[in-house]
């Protein structure tokens, strides 16, 4: 299955998601909201509902149902290993979501660091992927910022400029949740290498639409959640294979202080990571090939083809109507995520979003957590913008209802 897939095939496959089938004030809702967490197909809600019905139990115990869920988790590893690329399951934990992994990990990153140590964060990067460093301030850890430049990308030149040899830690996002801006992680790769530093990659953005090879790509951490791919609320961390052994991590006495159970904190949320599984053997499941990890490539390969053409439509509709300003790079190269963000002109963000809601169109106003590029663009007191993002369940109509009411809204705006 090759990215040529007939889009026919993805519109056969909306009858999987239940959700689908609601709307509101007579209009189908179209879920443009994806970048903030896309619809659950009805796989994933069984494999869910199915744990809680026949073996919810904790784990580690001498009964069935307990060695059931403890085999669940341990599916729901390999799983996540095969779909980031990864060594094995003992590479991956799981959390309650991706940013309290990353603050869990910044503290134990902390105990191997002195003052004066420097770490770098960028200026395009949703807070997650920075709160947690910036703390580390606190005790003498120097945070430094990589500049974004005004098409919401990243300077290289101040990359290269501020990796030194007190850099300890590089940590970056692989793709933009405000501007769709995919980051070149092999360049920097290539400069931490120089410096002996770490590598995290938070690649929450960038997992639904690109395939991933951490291993291969020599990033030593990298996090993202399972909701903005289909399925429920878990944060997912990969360590390179033995280095999370290496961190002292805040847990119990009684926990496990073997990777990947290290960092996990608690009783996990059994029923929500056997959807984990069910959300990536969904994805496998548009693709072809002789493994899982094949199928899993060819279908991400796929997937994504679909939702860039309907994002190349909607971003060159909406760069068309008048008062409307698009922002971030437009649809030239395959290596752009399928998020777009706009401004209407006399009007603020959440009324944009909230007249396309009346429409049955579900969009996103303000910054979605990436404040600093949406500040540093000027864009924050105006109320941020409005944010769209396409998944493999959306259409061609409702990108054409979009710039419908994009053009109503602006028109509106010219009249008042």
């Amino acid at each position: 299955m090759a990215s040529s897939h007939p889009t026919s095939v993805f519109s056969a496959r909306r009858a999987d998601f239940p959700s689908l089938g609601r709307a509101y004030k007579g209009h189908p809702l179209a879920y443009l909201d994806g970048p903030a967490g896309t619809q659950v197909p009805e796989q994933v809600i069984e494999a869910i509902s199915g744990y809680y019905r026949t073996c919810n139990a904790n784990t580690h115990g001498q009964f069935v149902t307990s060695r059931e869920s403890d085999a669940i988790i341990e599916a729901a590893r390999e799983a996540a290993a095969t779909f980031i690329g990864a060594e094995g399951k003992q590479c991956i934990s799981f959390g309650a979501n991706m940013t309290t992994l990353n603050f869990s990990l910044s503290k134990a990153i902390a105990r191997h660091l002195r003052r004066g140590d420097e770490i770098l964060i960028t200026q395009l990067d949703h807070e997650a992927n920075r709160g947690p460093w910036l703390t580390l301030r606190e005790q003498g850890v120097v945070v430094r910022e990589i500049a974004v430049r005004k098409d919401a990308t990243l300077d290289y030149e101040d990359f290269r400029a501020k990796v030194n040899e007190r850099t300890r830690l590089v940590a970056m996002g692989w793709a933009s949740n405000a501007f769709g801006t995919v980051n070149d992680v092999g360049l920097v790769r290539e400069l931490t290498y120089r410096v002996g530093a770490w590598l995290l990659v938070d690649a929450v953005h960038y997992a639904p639409h690109f395939s991933m090879d951490a291993a291969s790509a020599g990033i030593d951490f990298l996090l993202c959640s399972a909701y903005k791919f289909y399925g429920p609320h878990v944060g997912i961390l990969y360590a390179r294979d033995g280095l999370l052994d290496q961190l002292q991590t805040d847990r119990l006495r009684t926990a496990d202080p073997r990777a990947p159970q290290r960092i996990e904190t608690g009783t996990l949320n059994h029923a929500a990571i056997a959807g984990v599984t069910a959300a990536i053997e969904y994805i496998a499941s548009f693709g072809e090939g002789g493994t899982v990890r094949a199928r899993l490539v060819d279908a991400v390969r796929a997937i994504a083809s679909f939702e860039h053409r309907l994002a190349t439509r909607a971003y060159a509709g909406l760069a068309r109507i008048p008062g409307v300003t698009v922002y971030g790079q437009a649809f030239r190269s395959d290596r752009r995520a399928p998020t777009i963000s706009f401004t209407v002109e006399g009007r603020r963000a959440v009324e944009v979003s909230a007249f396309l809601g009346e429409l049955g169109i579900c969009t996103w106003d303000g910054h979605f957590y990436a404040i600093r590029p949406v500040e540093i663009l000027g864009l924050l007191e105006r109320g941020g913008v409005t944010r769209i993002g396409f998944s493999l369940y959306n259409t061609v109509d409702e990108v054409d209802r979009l710039l419908e009411g994009v053009r109503k809204v602006a028109r509106s705006a010219i009249d008042k």
